[in-house]
């Protein structure tokens, strides 16, 4: 690396721990790492600091973490420490102009898709569900819209078949981690040329909620098994057996066909669970009841009877 940066980073899920610690290893000076306060977490409701915190505490970086960032203050405390970059991964608020305009290099953002596809806050969950086989992480000069800056550059990550939004969100972490690196240098040495992102090709990625996970049998096979890949961990697929709540964690779409109802369990062999679809066969591999763990679909019907012609809805 040439001269380091003196850069603030903002971020604070589990997606934005290696791209700070790549700042660390790379040499630059990370002076605070901006993340959200401390929130309830659990059924204890324990108060939890987001990996963000945890990750700055052991490389000794100091944290801050305002519960407004808009303030005069704020901002005040951000000019005076003289960034040269802001570096912001996942951090969940909008940044105003008067951040954004602060360091002589600007906001760098690591975004979760390659833009303009997927702006918002799920690109992960999104791409999978839409059945996509590629996606990748972007590398964008922020403004004030939402993902809509000029990109610096990108790299394509392959989506493999067997991907839940948990092993992918993994992967695209340390992809991003790789590309910010290259982005802060070649914005530095003034090697790479922001290029506006073309918004007729733009797509939206909204966020998800506990209710989106509920699955609707009258779509295909194929498109409930990338739903369900889309929706593991969180908020998780699940559908109703009677009043019983039925989550499901891994499927895979049969070459068989049918014309029974859509959600209705039809005859297999004992340890499996097939199951109509709008088109097609879905077999189910992973699945947990409301007070069990997750077990593998042949240990789960050692418990539960789930004969063919029962109804899932």
């Amino acid at each position: 690396m040439k001269k380091p940066l003196d850069i603030i980073f903002m971020g604070t899920p589990a997606f934005a721990v290696p791209s700070l610690e790549a700042l660390a290893a790379a040499g630059h000076r990370v002076l605070a790492a901006v993340t959200q306060p401390d929130r309830p977490v659990g059924r204890g409701r324990q108060l939890t600091p987001p990996p963000v915190k945890r990750s700055a505490q052991r490389l000794g970086i100091p944290v801050l973490q305002p519960e407004k960032i808009r303030t005069e203050a704020f901002v005040r405390e951000m000019a005076a420490l003289a960034p040269d970059v802001l570096v912001v991964v996942a951090f969940g608020r909008i940044l105003p102009a008067a951040l954004l305009n602060l360091p002589r290099l600007g906001a760098v953002n690591i975004h979760g898709s390659l833009l303009p596809r997927y702006r918002g806050p799920a690109p992960i969950q999104w791409a999978l569900i839409n059945g996509d086989t590629v996606t990748g992480v972007t590398a964008m000069l922020m403004e004030e819209g939402l993902d809509t800056g000029p990109t610096l550059c990108a790299r394509e990550v392959v989506i493999r078949s067997e991907d839940t939004s948990a092993t992918l969100h993994d992967r695209l972490s340390v992809a991003g981690a790789e590309l910010l690196i290259t982005a802060l240098g070649g914005l530095a040495s003034g090697t790479l040329t922001p290029v506006a992102q073309d918004d007729r090709q733009a797509t939206y990625a909204p966020l998800l909620a506990k209710k989106d996970g509920r699955i609707t049998w009258q779509k295909s096979a194929r498109e409930l098994a990338c739903f369900i890949r889309g929706m593991t961990p969180w908020p998780g697929a699940y559908t109703f057996h009677g009043d019983r709540r039925l989550k499901i964690f891994r499927a895979q779409p049969l070459a068989a066909a049918t014309d029974e109802t859509p959600g209705r369990v039809l005859p297999g062999f004992e340890d499996e669970l097939r199951v109509a679809t709008g088109d097609g066969v879905l077999s189910i591999l992973e699945i947990q009841g409301e007070s069990g763990k997750r077990l593998a679909i042949r240990d789960f019907l050692r418990g539960h009877h789930l004969p063919p012609g029962t109804l899932l809805a």
